[in-house]
């Protein structure tokens, strides 16, 4: 505590010598300009908070300010006051965006390719894992939360709405496919590929399309018959990929009645305002997984798509015992405005298992405890 003290009472009495020197030296020069300059610069934000930094170092957390030595020296100096606001300001907006719910990364629709940086060894990626909040953008009912990313007023009764038309009989009855399938992830635990882009390969036991497979093999395990279609819609072209890949479940449709739920199987690309790659993780009974997200479309952007809410009641359906089942494997669901072809099937999703940050291995696991769960949930359905 004196050592503290006592680093506080000279960096004080130095500044205050460097101020008062300053002063004198401007009553005896001939600076023209110059004390002018100075004096706007003193008057900046920016250098008031630097100053501020320089001799007292970082400001303690929010909720505390500053104490003691600290705030007697800050107020001794209405330069160095003048900053404290701008820096709390700054420190709030680095919040951990772990903490307080998911992250507002970029509201894209999904049809424009990301500008993602080259594959690296595992720098920069931040491991976080994503939840739902009180007010903002999210709608809750109970342990459900669903992200409101439409552009429309909703409220929580939303959530109540729409109705689950699922019948599942004989014959193929789910559709697992990739508009999106050159999609991978780190190679951060051994498993490397040639990339076709930044994150990207057309090497199908390494990208998303590998984490279809293993979830269709889930679901085969309960005795679904599952359709996985491993085109990839987005290569060699990204632009028109939801196109392509509407054609290819409007084939399996028309030729399987039988099919009532159809899986568009993604991975997320989550990227910070400083470059940061974020990694979306949950503890599931030991092992660190993949989390998984599931996105829903809406008519929100224009286009005709009358049964969305239907849509929307069968993903919270899975939701429900999601949230039971698992600590935090599920990210909340998110509202948006495009369609995602699911305007064909009222037991269409867009699901997203994991990020770019992380690895192929956590998205499996992630993807495949995920398929358990709805698996379940679908047997309780089917009877």
């Amino acid at each position: 505590m004196e050592n503290r003290m006592g680093r506080a009472l000279r960096r004080g009495v130095a500044l205050g010598l460097a101020l008062a020197a300053a002063w004198g030296v401007s009553l005896t020069a001939d600076l023209g300009g110059v004390k002018e300059d100075l004096t706007a610069l003193g008057e900046e934000p920016a250098m008031a908070v630097w100053l501020m930094k320089s001799q007292l170092g970082e400001l303690p957390g929010r909720e505390q300010g500053l104490t003691g030595w600290g705030r007697l020296l800050l107020k001794a100096s209405p330069l160095l006051a003048a900053g404290e606001g701008a820096v709390l300001e700054r420190r709030e907006s680095q919040e951990a965006p772990g903490e307080t719910g998911e992250p507002d990364l970029g509201d894209g629709e999904d049809t424009d390719l990301p500008d993602l940086q080259p594959s690296d060894s595992g720098e920069g990626i931040v491991e976080m894992t994503g939840r739902g909040k009180e007010g903002s953008l999210y709608l809750r009912d109970g342990e459900i939360y669903v992200y409101n990313r439409t552009d429309r007023e909703l409220d929580s009764s939303l959530l109540g709405e729409g109705t689950v038309d699922v019948s599942l009989g004989e014959g193929p009855q789910i559709l697992i496919l990739h508009t999106h399938g050159s999609e991978a992830y780190s190679m951060t635990d051994g498993d490397t590929y040639e990339e076709s882009d930044p994150y990207r390969t057309t090497d199908c036991t390494h990208n998303v399309v590998r984490v279809g497979e293993e979830m269709a093999t889930v679901f085969r395990a309960y005795g679904f018959q599952v359709i996985h279609d491993t085109t990839l819609c987005d290569y060699p072209a990204y632009n028109g990929a939801y196109d392509r890949s509407k054609a290819v479940a409007e084939q399996w449709l028309e030729r399987y009645p039988s099919i009532k739920v159809v899986f568009d199987v993604h991975r997320d690309a989550l990227v910070g305002n400083e470059g940061e790659v974020y990694k979306l993780v949950s503890d599931e009974a030991g092992q660190k997984v993949a989390q998984v997200m599931m996105v829903l479309g809406t008519d929100a952007g224009g286009a005709d798509h009358p049964r969305w809410k239907d849509n929307l009641a069968f993903a919270l359906k899975l939701q429900r015992n999601l949230v039971k089942g698992y600590a935090s494997l599920a990210r909340p669901t998110v509202l948006r405005k495009s369609r995602y072809n699911q305007q064909l099937c009222p037991g269409s999703v867009l699901v997203e298992v994991g990020g770019h940050g992380n690895s192929l291995s956590e998205a499996i696991a992630g993807g495949r405890l995920w398929a358990d769960n709805v698996a379940r949930t679908l047997l309780e359905m089917k009877e």
